[in-house]
């Protein structure tokens, strides 16, 4: 597949797209042995030969995206130097090295992204405004004027998801940080017991079972990559402030979401 030299550069390590393109204009580039200069130049990494000042270029790894299920009280990294589990307990057969883009607390479960895009990863993390939706149980049950007042101050969504004496919550927020909402849960005597990630942006997780993980379809990584897009061009200032829409209300809840 054939794509800018300075994506493909950048791909491999070799310098950030920004320095590849400075590479490309100053002459130290060569394509299939011809010095290129022009920016809009195009090639295929597994086939065509690049070098870039005199170093020949490997083929670019083929871009990963995986969907993994997070289980409770795993650690959101490759490794972890006190011994506890981790991702790389659980990620045996994936074909390339793969970081997760993101966090997700030890004590929460749910779905998390890794990929070896490093572009696609940067922007995610860079883009505030970005709803994930949650599964929380939280101590007690919540009066309508609590969920009410948690929405106002936190913006985010809350629907219960079904009525009974420990129901479970769903949460929409377009901020990256629980913080705020798991301080005023735990002040009003609600404290969050369990929370489970269950979608980021347009990604979610399914009936993927925890400690399980799946490759991305070519239609869901173009999802994703058209959400991040339309964030970014909204106005500054407007996209960490933008707060999930409100749903309309059922008159009959007791069909809830439990989940696996």
């Amino acid at each position: 597949m054939e794509e800018r030299l300075q994506k493909i550069i950048a791909r491999a390590g070799i310098a950030s797209r920004r320095r590849a393109e400075q590479l490309i204009v100053s002459g130290q580039v060569t394509l299939n042995g011809k010095v290129v200069t022009e920016l809009g130049t195009r090639a295929d990494a597994a086939r065509d030969h690049i070098k870039v000042s005199g170093r020949l270029l490997q083929g670019a790894e083929d871009h990963v995206y995986i969907a993994f299920h997070k289980p409770a009280e795993v650690v959101a990294t490759l490794s972890d130097p006190e011994g506890r589990r981790s991702l790389g307990d659980y990620l045996s057969g994936v074909p390339a090295r793969v970081y997760p883009v993101g966090r997700l607390e030890y004590h929460t479960s749910g779905l998390l992204f890794l990929t070896n895009d490093g572009d696609l990863a940067n922007k995610l993390i860079r883009t505030h405004g970005l709803r994930q939706t949650y599964l929380l149980k939280v101590k007690g049950n919540l009066s309508d004027s609590e969920i009410a007042k948690l929405s106002a101050s936190t913006r985010a969504r809350i629907d219960r998801g079904q009525r009974g004496e420990n129901p479970w919550y769903e949460v929409t927020m377009a901020d990256a940080s629980r913080d705020p909402l798991r301080e005023q849960l735990a002040q009003i005597d609600h404290p969050v017991e369990k929370m489970k990630r269950i979608k980021i942006a347009t990604l979610e997780i399914g009936d993927l079972a925890p400690g399980r993980f799946r490759s991305l379809t070519l239609k869901e990584v173009t999802a994703l990559e058209s959400a991040v897009k339309k964030i970014a061009a909204q106005p500054r200032g407007t996209q960490a402030s933008s707060r999930p829409p409100a749903r309309p209300r059922r008159r009959n809840a007791s069909r809830g979401r439990k989940p696996g």
